[in-house]
């Protein structure tokens, strides 16, 4: 039998059948395993058969004290148990049957259902069936009627939409100091200065926050529509798919404007930011 067992409503100590002094010691032991997960709970010691003394109630007690466990109640069929839990201020539980709780639920009693005698009778009857039958048969039905299996039209499948994925951008919060190179399948964005010998190479668009002095190329896969945009455009070569320019104004302007490069008509424009949408709406021929 477990000395030690959690219930719904706190723990069960069960003493019955053990030498005392024994489980006390186990006891102890136990409840030290794992301390912070007994203490603040409650317990019913179980004394089955027995009759302890007082003197054994209050070891006990001092046992499930030190481990912060509150002993609430005395269970056990001993006698003048009940007796003691009263005089000790604790509570009585009667316990229930114990072979009536450890049998098998398919071995307990079960209640009697009457039958009747038709019903006890090993014969069965089928005459209000073989008539049911007989009537089908008359009126050319089957003698078990089957479900007709109705076929259904094939249910058309929802066309099937291509989404394509845009291309990815990275994202560089640094300055990109000489012989340095970012190449990516996609946009490119740059946090800071790309300083000459620095080189950005993108198959999307080319963003810098900063002043190009590098090389950039926007469109490396092809694509004419890429941009490349920087607040201060001063790259020593810009490439545009396979279109190329090369920076031949060495002199640094005193005031950097934001500026764009895009390919139109075989070569590569430069033009402010601001004057980026008028292009757009009139054409090239009016830039």
């Amino acid at each position: 039998m477990t000395l030690l067992r959690g219930r719904r409503d706190g723990l069960e100590v069960s003493l019955d059948q053990r030498n005392f002094e024994d489980a006390c010691d186990e006891l102890k032991a136990r409840l030290a395993e794992q301390p912070s997960f007994y203490r603040g709970s409650s317990a019913v010691a179980n004394f089955g058969s027995g009759a302890p003394s007082p003197e054994a109630v209050a070891r006990l007690r001092a046992v499930l004290d030190d481990a912060g466990v509150v002993l609430r109640a005395l269970s056990g069929s001993g006698e003048g148990l009940d007796r003691l839990a009263q005089d000790e201020g604790l509570g009585f539980e009667a316990p229930a049957p114990r072979d009536e709780l450890e049998r098998p639920r398919s071995l307990r009693p079960r209640a009697e259902i009457p039958l009747s005698e038709s019903a006890r009778s090993l014969v069965a009857d089928f005459a209000g069936a073989r008539g049911d039958i007989a009537q089908r048969r008359q009126r050319g039905d089957s003698s078990v009627p089957r479900l007709k299996a109705e076929p259904r039209a094939p249910r058309t499948a929802p066309p099937l939409h291509l989404v394509e994925a845009g291309p990815a951008t990275l994202y560089h919060a640094a300055t990109l100091r000489g012989g340095q190179v970012l190449h990516h399948t996609g946009n490119i964005v740059v946090v800071g200065d790309v300083n000459p010998g620095a080189e950005l190479i993108a198959t999307g668009d080319i963003v810098v926050f900063g002043r190009l002095a590098g090389i950039a190329h926007a469109g490396a896969g092809g694509d004419e529509q890429a941009r490349i945009f920087a607040l201060d455009l001063a790259a020593t070569q810009l490439r545009i798919a396979t279109f190329i320019a090369a920076d031949q104004d060495s002199k640094r302007r005193a005031q950097p404007l934001p500026e764009a490069a895009l390919a139109r008509d075989g070569r590569i424009l430069i033009l402010p930011l601001d004057r980026l949408n008028q292009l757009e709406g009139r054409g090239v021929s009016n830039a």
